[in-house]
């Protein structure tokens, strides 16, 4: 069963109201932070992305990585069928092996949420639903809110959010931080995940001031990409968002969540990405509560592997079903 993490169960909430009172106190804190060394967080992941692990070690990152999924659909020609036919898959992601995990959660848009929570019930798979505006966030703040409210309502456990790139690419960090706060208080007992949009962020350094804002103003999870820009999530980015984390509990004692999302479609993918996840911020993240994988494609190739694994043999791609 994968449980909603509780961020804040090491330490109270940090009180940041000093650093976020103003554009002019964000904007201080925000520049302020260490700067990424471009060539440097590249080298890291590249060479973190060659690491090898023993089969014994496979076996368990292969089912880590399958809890770690949130089964996604986003599409504009989604239907109730197709949602209900993902949400049996993240509850049997493989029905001829009752020993393969469940996936983390179903992520769908708000008015496909009450349809997924039919199907999964009491599984212990979550319903995730994408809000405010995705995938642009381009809309008012009352619209957002009750984009938020309306997947709430229909029974979401966790909500991703998008921020507003163009505030934040042109400095209103306060602005950012307000809605992200205000969608937060929307959520009520749902869990919030906080998009950047990464491939629109430009540099490395925005990615980690990007992170420090969105822990700030209360994300339980930050998140690379919407999918539907390129490019979507990278190891680099990911390390950088991995270490703004580690960085943040050190200074806070809580912890916060990751998730990249988009592009990611292979079991090597996945285990280059744990394997960092590992080395970065620790084996703490190690657990879905704490790292997920936002992907349509991947469980197909982690099944087969997975296959592979214990039968000795690959099963064809047609095997499993299309998501």
């Amino acid at each position: 069963m994968t449980s909603t993490p509780t961020p804040t169960a090491t330490a109270p909430q940090a009180d940041f109201s000093d650093i976020t009172r103003s554009d002019a106190t964000l904007r201080r804190f925000l520049h302020g932070l260490p700067g990424v060394d471009q060539v440097g967080a590249e080298a890291r992941a590249a060479a973190l992305g060659t690491r090898s692990i023993k089969t014994t070690a496979k076996d368990y990152a292969i089912d880590l990585a399958i809890r770690m999924v949130d089964l996604t659909t986003l599409e504009g020609q989604d239907t109730h069928g197709k949602v209900r036919a993902l949400a049996a898959k993240a509850m049997h992601p493989d029905p001829a092996d009752p020993s393969c995990p469940m996936t983390a959660a179903v992520c769908v848009y708000p008015d496909m949420v009450a349809t997924a929570k039919e199907v999964l019930g009491t599984s212990g798979v979550n319903v995730a639903a994408v809000a405010t505006a995705f995938p642009s966030g381009r809309a008012a703040l009352d619209i957002k809110l009750a984009d938020t409210q309306d997947a709430v309502e229909a029974g979401a456990d966790e909500i991703d959010m998008v921020i507003d790139r163009g505030a934040f690419l042109s400095g209103r960090y306060k602005a950012v931080f307000d809605e992200i706060v205000a969608v937060r208080e929307a959520c009520g007992d749902a869990h919030l995940k906080v998009i950047f949009e990464t491939g629109e962020l430009q540099t490395y350094d925005n990615v980690r001031r990007a992170s420090w804002l969105a822990m700030m103003a209360g994300g339980h999870f930050i998140k690379t990409s919407t999918g539907k820009v390129q490019p979507a999530a990278t190891l680099p980015v990911t390390l950088v968002m991995l270490e703004a984390v580690r960085d943040f509990r050190e200074a806070t004692g809580q912890m916060i969540g990751v998730k990249p999302a988009g592009g990611i479609r292979t079991t090597k993918d996945a285990i280059k990405y744990l394997v960092m996840v590992n080395e970065v911020a620790g084996q703490d993240w190690l657990d879905p509560d704490w790292f997920r994988f936002g992907a349509s494609t991947l469980l197909n190739d982690l099944l087969m592997q997975r296959t592979k694994m214990t039968t000795g043999r690959y099963s064809g791609p047609d095997y499993f079903t299309l998501d």
